[in-house]
Formats: structure tokens, C-alpha cells, sequence
């Protein structure tokens, strides 16, 4: 941080770092400044125009985006005046603009929209008969629909792929009123974090081809999550909802501003793993292959532990740090063996310099912090040696199902897999955006994932088994 000055704004002193923009201190602070073109993770760029500011000693209205900090400068954001002048822009903003907000996907998200419900232009002074029209509903690629009639050319999608991706598919084609965004002539958007520039439009311009019209946004509610994807472990939006007689079902997740893991952004295969909640879920507990409750797929998990003195645990490095701890807590009962083997999570192919890493689990960090043996020398010797495998939300026996012949197996899994099927017993668990718990991202971050899923029928989830377990171990009876 550099040299620190006072400044005053709205009235209001305040203290501020020398030559850093305006605008950044007007949002930091959250006074409403209304602006397209500008964005944090973007710079500035001032096309729009809309961020104008009155600042004492200055003739005319400037732009907050392009405006440094300087000592002793005395900012107004509100007034009659300044009012005025963004009013006046914003109309121009509208003259092509198509005005259809009951039928746009972006509706209740859309800035041009909150802006222009605070103007009161609710009605054109401009003939609809003489707006210029453009293309609309063109699929760029990458699951991204454009409507250019919608667009006000504030250019942040085309910064975005020029300066963040450096894939520069995106321009402005044309001149003046009949200028649009759109690809160049073979080059349609592909890379892997081309669906982000649908988060940073602030209009309905950019829509999502996968979210388009499946649920109005007001409609769904929020929590604050992490991507598992890998083990950068992006903070996300999980943006669900739960419908008259039907499970709370997850429609899409967005990238949730964190400068000290992902910034603003995520990879698309992040963006479109919510979808992986839903499908192929295991729903019912099964006792030798045949279907069972819960109370005795746990009494019969209580007897195999209970008469097998070789045990080991392997898990998955996706789960909660106090997932972990419970299962580590119940083997040491057990005096059974714990491992986090899981080489099948490595995918060098997936990394690349930005957000991806190559580590396709959440949590690998708390093995280490909990002191959980991964290598492939503590896992080789310790299953050679144990007549029961206890298997949680690990993948690496689904194509190595002959490690397990001539063993006892009970596993425990979110979602269906082939280890279900040569298990003795299998439990169906919560899975990982159903529950809450701590991650550890493979910079040594903590963070708290808080669930807000409502199922009709919740899954148990892994620490209430265990703790269910060990309480049953301790007291020596079901």
C-alpha cells in the first residue's frame, strides 16, 4: 500500500492511497457509482462514461475511473448536477437499446437495467421505429449466446479475452451507432475460461446457453461455496433452489470475488460441474448387493468392524477437513490403518498458469496437517495386510477392482461407482455441496463451506456415520 491521503467524500472524511483511482475507492467503500466499462479485475478504459463525479476545483464533471487520488480532494457522487449529466448519458446508452427485460435471461442481474428503474426513463423520447437493430441470439461458442441489440459496447468481454485469456477472439466490428461485439471470421470463443465473460457483462448482452431461461433469478438462492474441482479451490456462488414437492436442486454456480485465491473468475469446467451434484446419485444403502435401511446397513458396518482386526481407511482428498479427523479419531479405536491414496486425481493436462491446478481435489492440504499417510508405499503395504477395506468417496479402486478380491469391503460413496458394486456394504452419503465442512487449498488457505441444500430426503452425511460408529464402539453394543 502506498502513501496514504485524506480525502472527503460526500462529506464524509476518509483516507485513501495516494494515485489509485477513484472509482476503486468509491466501490471498496460501497458508495453507489453507476458504471459499465469499468472493471477491478479489467482496469480502467472510460468509454462509458457513466462513473462522472463532481470534484471541487474542477470545471467539469470527470470520470472516477480514470481519476487518481490526490490529497485533500473533495468528491461528490450525488447532487442535482451530477445526477443530471449520468442521466443524460444514460439515455443515449438506451437509444438502440431494445428495452425487453420481461424476456431477458439477465433480468433482475442487469445493471443497465437497475440503472435505468433509477433514472425513470419509462418512456423513450427516441422513435422505435428508428433504433438500429443487430443480430441477436448468435452462440459465440463456449456456452455463451450474444444478442448484440443489448450490448453497450463497454468492451469488458473484449479486455478480457485480450488481457486475461490472451485468446482475443472477441472485437468491435463496424463504426459508430452500428458498432457490435462479435468473433472473427473463424475464431469462434474457445478456451477454458470463456464462460466468465457472461459474469462480467453487465448487461443481458452475454447470457449463459446452459442457464438460459431455466429459472428466474430471483427465484434462487445463494451460498457461498468452494469449487472442487481442484485444489485451488475457487470461491464460488451456489445459486439453488428448492421447488413445491421436489428436491432443492442446484442450477449453476458463479465465481465469488476472493483477490486472494481465483480473484473474480473460474474455469468454465468448475462453472459446469453442478451438474455433477444430480446425476448419478447412489440413493439407497445395500447389504451384499441387495437393498437395505440405513439402521442396518450401520449395525452390519458395526459387526465387520467390530470382528476384523486388520482394517484400513482409504480416502478421498475431497472431503472436510473434519470429515477426515472423524474417520482418523474412529481408526485409531480400530486400531486400523488411514490412507489418502488417490494418484487418479492427478491430471497434468488439466493445469495451466492461472487458476487450474493439477490436483483435481479440494482438501489434499489436510492430510498433511492431520498427518494422513498418501504414499503408495503405506497404501500397498497396509492392503496387503487387511482383511477389511473401509473405501470413503475414494475413486482410485473403480479401475483397480482387482485389489480388493479375497477382502471384506464396505464403502462409502455420494454417487454411483463400480466399487458400490463389489462392495459387501455400501452407504449412500451427502455429497460434497450437501454439507458443511473446512478445506485447506493447496496454498495452505482455510475456509468454511457452510451448506444451505434442503433435500426432502437428506443423505446421511460421512461424520454423522462415524460419529455414530464410534459412539456405538465406545459403549461395545448397537
Amino acid at each position: 500500500m502506498g502513501e496514504m491521503v485524506n480525502i472527503t467524500i460526500n462529506g464524509v472524511e476518509m483516507q485513501a492511497s495516494k494515485n489509485s483511482l477513484l472509482i476503486d475507492k468509491l466501490l471498496d467503500e460501497n458508495i453507489h457509482i453507476p458504471h459499465f466499462c469499468y472493471h477491478q479485475a479489467l482496469g480502467k478504459d472510460g468509454n462509458c462514461r457513466m462513473c462522472m463525479v463532481e470534484i471541487e476545483g474542477q470545471k467539469r464533471p470527470q470520470i472516477a475511473c480514470d481519476t487518481p487520488i490526490k490529497d485533500g480532494m473533495i468528491v461528490r457522487t450525488k447532487g442535482k448536477n451530477i445526477e443530471k449529466v449520468r442521466r443524460d448519458i444514460l439515455e443515449l446508452e438506451l437509444i438502440n437499446h431494445p428495452i425487453d427485460c420481461p424476456t431477458c435471461d439477465q433480468a433482475g442481474e442487469c445493471k443497465l437495467q437497475d440503472y435505468y428503474m433509477e433514472s425513470g426513463f419509462y418512456e423513450s423520447r427516441i422513435n422505435t421505429d428508428s433504433k438500429n437493430h443487430a443480430r441477436k441470439r448468435i452462440d459465440l461458442g463456449s456456452n455463451v449466446m450474444l444478442d448484440q441489440e443489448r450490448c453497450v459496447l463497454c468492451t469488458r468481454c473484449v479486455r478480457f479475452c485480450a488481457n486475461i485469456t490472451k485468446t482475443h477472439e472477441l472485437g468491435v466490428i463496424n463504426r459508430a451507432d452500428h458498432s457490435v461485439i462479435g468473433t472473427f471470421p473463424g475464431r469462434p470463443l474457445s478456451n477454458p475460461y470463456a464462460m466468465n465473460v457472461i459474469d462480467i457483462c453487465p448487461v443481458g448482452a452475454l447470457t449463459n446457453k446452459d442457464f438460459r431461461f431455466k429459472q428466474r433469478v430471483w427465484f434462487l438462492e445463494s451460498f457461498d461455496a468452494i469449487c472442487n474441482g481442484c485444489s485451488k479451490a475457487c470461491n464460488i456462488y451456489v445459486d439453488h433452489r428448492k421447488e413445491k414437492y421436489k428436491d432443492d436442486q442446484i442450477f449453476r454456480f458463479r465465481p465469488r470475488v476472493n483477490k486472494a485465491i481465483n480473484g473474480w473468475f473460474m474455469c468454465d469446467e468448475g462453472r459446469l460441474s453442478y451438474k455433477n451434484e444430480s446425476e448419478n446419485r447412489f440413493e439407497t444403502p445395500l447389504l451384499n448387493k441387495i437393498e437395505t435401511s440405513i439402521d442396518n446397513t450401520i449395525a452390519n458396518v458395526f459387526k465387520e468392524l467390530s470382528t476384523n482386526s486388520n482394517i484400513l481407511f482409504v480416502l478421498s482428498a475431497n472431503l472436510s477437513y473434519e470429515e477426515m479427523l472423524n474417520v482418523k479419531n474412529l481408526a485409531s479405536k480400530l486400531n486400523a490403518e488411514v490412507s489418502g491414496y488417490s494418484p487418479d486425481t492427478f491430471d497434468k493436462n488439466f493445469a495451466d498458469d492461472f487458476l487450474k491446478t493439477e490436483d483435481k481435489t479440494a482438501n489434499r492440504n489436510s492430510f498433511k496437517e492431520l498427518e494422513i499417510d498418501e504414499t503408495k508405499e503405506h497404501f500397498e503395504a497396509s492392503l496387503n495386510s487387511s482383511s477389511l477395506i473401509v473405501i470413503v468417496e475414494n475413486s482410485y479402486f473403480n479401475d483397480n477392482l482387482k485389489l480388493l478380491e479375497n477382502k471384506k469391503v464396505i464403502s462409502l460413496f455420494s454417487h454411483n461407482c463400480s466399487t458400490i458394486n463389489y462392495s459387501n456394504i455400501a452407504i449412500p452419503v451427502a455429497s460434497f455441496y450437501e454439507k458443511s465442512g473446512t478445506y485447506i487449498n493447496k496454498d495452505g488457505i482455510k475456509q468454511k463451506v457452510i451448506s444451505k441444500i434442503d433435500k426432502n430426503n437428506p443423505k446421511e452425511t460421512i461424520t454423522t456415520i462415524i460419529e455414530h460408529l464410534k459412539s456405538m464402539i465406545e459403549k461395545g453394543t448397537l
